[in-house]
């Protein structure tokens, strides 16, 4: 069975003395259960500062984003090197907000994927469609191009231990939600997409989350689902009694 993972995609909110607060608030409330992951992905002033403060619970720390090379005149980003030295476990590649708004494309976070990889970061890699395309019934075959190309010269062995996050833009902090039917449906074309890429061995072993205006109310319907092994949490991970009743609900469901 596929250990679940719920991450919380901070986005740019929050402060250093609310985002330490939130880690105070939420030590000795984590489940103690190995069925769950439990990931925060904080604003990357804060790293550092969160890995310490987590240590020695189950909570651990991501990043949202990456540059793909070691070093170099890129100011302002942050490297695979500078996040694996911090001890960061994981990084959300090619979310929907960075696309849009910073130039990703799909081969800029193949590239981001494959130095995950080399500095032993887990890549939480993102894909979805927009609401045109939805509606133009191409949701199916832009999601499975935009796996395909994410894991362009990815090893099976490297596939296996990826997550991939379905985030219909549309759904994106805007309160609307995919029904859990419709988004195990595209789920299960993403594994199996990755079942042609690969095996079915891979396909079975990679974990994919849902996300898009997830919240504890609707968290449980959706890991009902065969093909959601998780969820990519925005607002509802900002505050520490949502995320514990979210990361509660997926260890009990």
């Amino acid at each position: 069975m596929r250990k679940r993972i719920i991450a919380g995609n901070w986005k740019m909110y929050k402060k250093m003395g609310e985002a330490k607060a939130f880690i105070a608030e939420v030590k000795g409330r984590l489940p103690i259960t190995a069925k769950v992951e439990m990931v925060i992905c904080p604003p990357s002033p804060y790293l550092s500062e969160l890995v310490n403060e987590s240590e020695g619970t189950s909570l651990k720390i991501g990043a949202q984003t990456m540059h793909d090379v070691e070093e170099g005149a890129f100011t302002g980003e942050v490297s695979p090197s500078m996040l694996a030295d911090m001890n960061v476990e994981y990084v959300i590649l090619g979310h929907s907000e960075r696309r849009q708004y910073f130039n990703e494309t799909d081969e800029s976070v193949n590239k981001k994927v494959h130095a995950a990889f080399a500095h032993q970061l887990t890549p939480i890699v993102c894909v979805g469609e927009s609401l045109e395309e939805r509606e133009e019934g191409k949701t199916v075959e832009r999601v499975s191009s935009q796996v395909e190309k994410a894991f362009n010269g990815i090893s099976a062995d490297q596939a296996k231990a990826a997550i991939i996050a379905y985030e219909p833009i549309w759904a994106i902090g805007t309160g609307k939600t995919a029904t859990s039917e419709d988004a195990n449906e595209v789920c299960k074309e993403i594994r199996q997409e990755i079942s042609k890429l690969y095996d079915e061995s891979t396909a079975a072993a990679v974990r994919i989350q849902y996300g898009g205006s997830v919240k504890p109310e609707n968290i449980a319907e959706l890991l009902s689902m065969e093909h959601i092994d998780g969820a990519l949490v925005g607002g509802a991970s900002l505050v520490a009694d949502s995320f514990l009743k979210l990361v509660e609900l997926a260890a009990n469901e």
